[in-house]
C-alpha cells in the first residue's frame, strides 16, 4: 500500500478481548478490523510478533523470524479441525483486562500441543516448510533442543542430546498455523484498506535461534556468552540508562556477509507487514556499548555502525524501504543524514513537546515525512501522564502550563486525551499513530510499558465492553476533517 497522509491506531494484539486469557489472531482480531474502519483509521500499528519469554516482551524474542504461539487462536485451530468444541469449553477461565503469561503459556500450549495430535501434513505445510525452511529449520531444531535441556540456555545445552523428531514436528506445525492465521488476517486488513505497520527490534535475545545458528555475528566469548552488551545512557525514561543485556553485533562479520543477516530479516519483516517501524534506528549508524557484566547503562561507549552501507545493500536487494525510523533519544547530525538519504520518515512523540522551548515534538515543528505520536508502547497514557505531571511539583506543574497554553486547553481537563489526538492529526506529519488507550481516555492502568521495569509490562489488555463507539465516530470525524 502506498499511504501519503493518514492516521492509524497502534494495539498489540495481546491487548485484544478474548476469553483464553490473551489476544490472539481469532474472531477479535477480525472485529477491532472492522473498528478500525469504524474510527476511520488506515493503519493497524504492532508491536514485534516474535515469540516470547514468560516476561512478555515482544521485544526479548527467541527468533526474529518466527512467531509467537500464544498469538495462535484456539477458535481457528478448532474451525479448521483440530480442537473440539469440548477442547474449548474445558479451557480455564482466565483475568480479562490483564495478561497472565505463566499460566496462558502453560493453557495454550496444551492446545497447541492437543491440536498437533490431530494434525496430518498438508499440501500447504509442506509449501510453507520448504519455503521458510532457511529459517524454520534452524528454530524448530533449537526449540526442540530447548525442550531437550528443560529450557537452558544454549551455551548450556548437553552436546550429546539429540531433539527429538517429534518435537520439531510440533515447532513447524506451530509456526505453520501462526502464520496460516495472521495471512488471513492480514487479508481481511487489505480488503478493508487498513495497512498493517509492524516493529522490528534492533537486537536479538542472547538465547535466541539467531545467536545459536550464527554466532559469527554476535559478540560473543569462547563460550557463546556475550562480551558487551546494548542498551542506551541516561535519557528521559531513566537516570541510569536502560541495559537491554542483548549481544552486540559484529558489524565487519555482517558486512562481509554482504549484510545477509539484515538483508533476510527486512525481506521477512515485509512479508509480515505493509510498513515497519525501526525500534532504535540509532544504533544501525552508532550503538551503545556497556561491558557485560556491568550492572547499568551508565559505562558505556558509542561505538560506530556502517548504517548507510547497510541501508543501501538493502535497497539493492529489496528495493523500496517502507520503514520508519525511530529516531528519539540522542540523535545525532550523522543518524539524521542517513535517515534523509534514504528518506525514512522519523518520528515526534507529542507527550515530549513541552519539557523544553520550542522542542522538536512541538507540531509546529514537525517536517512533512514524519509519524506524529500521542504517546509509544513506552509511554504513559496521555491521561496518565497528565495526572503525573500534576503530582511532579514544580517541574511538572511548568511542563503542564505549556501544554495547557500550547494545546488552549482552558478548563477542559477532561479533554486532554482529544487534544492530544486532535494536534497530532491536524499536524502536517505523514503518518498520524494514536495508542488505543488514548482514544478512550485511559490511566495509568492501561500502560504497555515502563522502561527500565522488570515487571509487570505487557500485561495491558482491553475487554469488549471497553470499546467507545462514540469515541470511535469522534475520531472518525477528526480524521475526516484533518484529510486523514
Amino acid at each position: 500500500m502506498n499511504l501519503q497522509r493518514s492516521s492509524g491506531i497502534l494495539l498489540h494484539p495481546t491487548s485484544l478481548p478474548s476469553r483464553f486469557g490473551i489476544g490472539d489472531f481469532g474472531p477479535s482480531a477480525h472485529r477491532f478490523v472492522e473498528q478500525l474502519v469504524a474510527g476511520g483509521q488506515k493503519i493497524w500499528q504492532v508491536l514485534p510478533l516474535g515469540p516470547t519469554r514468560m516476561s512478555g516482551s515482544p521485544y526479548q524474542s527467541l527468533s526474529s523470524f518466527a512467531g509467537n504461539p500464544l498469538l495462535v487462536s484456539p477458535e481457528l485451530l478448532a474451525e479448521n479441525g483440530y480442537l473440539s468444541t469440548g477442547d474449548l469449553r474445558n479451557s480455564p477461565r482466565f483475568p480479562n483486562s490483564r495478561v497472565d503469561f505463566e499460566r496462558v503459556t502453560r493453557e495454550k500450549h496444551r492446545l497447541l500441543r492437543r491440536a498437533f495430535a490431530g494434525f496430518s501434513p498438508t499440501r500447504e505445510s509442506r509449501a510453507f516448510e520448504r519455503r521458510s525452511s532457511a529459517w524454520l529449520d534452524p528454530f524448530a531444531r533449537f526449540m526442540a533442543l530447548k525442550s531437550a535441556n528443560h529450557d537452558r540456555r544454549w551455551t548450556h545445552f548437553d552436546p550429546n542430546t539429540k531433539p527429538a523428531d517429534s518435537e520439531i514436528r510440533f515447532q513447524k506445525f506451530v509456526q505453520f498455523e501462526f502464520f496460516r492465521q495472521w495471512t488471513l488476517l492480514k487479508k481481511a486488513c487489505a480488503k478493508n484498506h487498513i495497512a498493517v505497520l509492524g516493529d522490528i527490534p534492533f537486537y536479538v535475545e542472547r538465547d535466541s535461534a539467531d545467536v545459536w545458528a550464527h554466532p559469527e555475528f554476535f559478540d560473543l566469548d569462547s563460550h557463546g556468552e556475550p562480551r558487551n552488551v546494548g542498551g542506551v545512557p541516561p535519557d528521559y525514561f531513566s537516570p541510569t540508562g536502560q541495559l537491554w543485556g542483548n549481544p552486540v553485533y559484529r558489524w565487519p562479520a555482517i558486512e562481509r556477509s554482504g549484510f545477509s543477516l539484515w538483508i533476510d530479516r527486512f525481506r521477512a519483516a515485509l512479508e509480515l507487514f505493509d510498513m515497519a517501524r525501526l525500534d532504535h534506528f540509532r544504533g544501525f549508524i552508532g550503538f551503545w556499548q556497556v561491558p557485560a557484566r556491568a550492572r547499568t547503562a551508565q559505562n558505556g561507549r558509542w561505538v560506530k555502525a556502517p548504517g548507510e552501507r547497510m541501508f543501501a545493500s538493502v535497497r539493492r536487494a529489496l528495493g523500496s524501504l517502507p520503514f520508519i525510523a525511530e529516531n528519539l533519544g540522542v540523535i545525532t547530525e550523522e543518524v539524521e543524514a542517513v535517515r534523509n538519504e534514504f528518506s525514512l520518515p522519523g518520528m515526534t512523540v507529542l507527550q515530549f513537546a513541552f519539557g523544553e522551548k520550542d522542542s522538536a515534538h512541538c507540531p509546529h515543528n514537525y517536517r512533512v515525512n514524519s509519524a506524529a505520536f500521542t504517546g509509544t508502547h513506552d509511554n504513559d497514557t496521555v491521561c496518565g501522564w497528565w495526572k503525573s505531571l500534576r503530582e511532579n511539583g514544580r517541574s511538572g506543574n511548568a511542563e503542564r502550563e505549556c501544554a495547557r497554553a500550547y494545546l488552549q486547553l482552558g478548563g477542559a481537563e477532561k479533554e486532554i486525551h482529544w487534544r492530544f489526538i486532535n494536534a497530532v492529526l491536524s499536524s502536517v506529519a505523514r503518518f498520524a499513530l494514536i495508542p488505543l488507550q488514548d482514544v478512550f481516555g485511559l490511566g495509568s492502568s492501561a500502560r504497555m510499558n515502563v522502561p527500565g521495569r522488570s515487571r509487570g509490562n505487557w500485561a495491558w489488555r482491553i475487554t469488549d465492553d471497553a470499546f467507545d463507539g462514540r469515541a470511535l465516530r469522534r475520531l472518525r470525524e477528526i480524521t475526516a476533517a484533518t484529510g486523514r
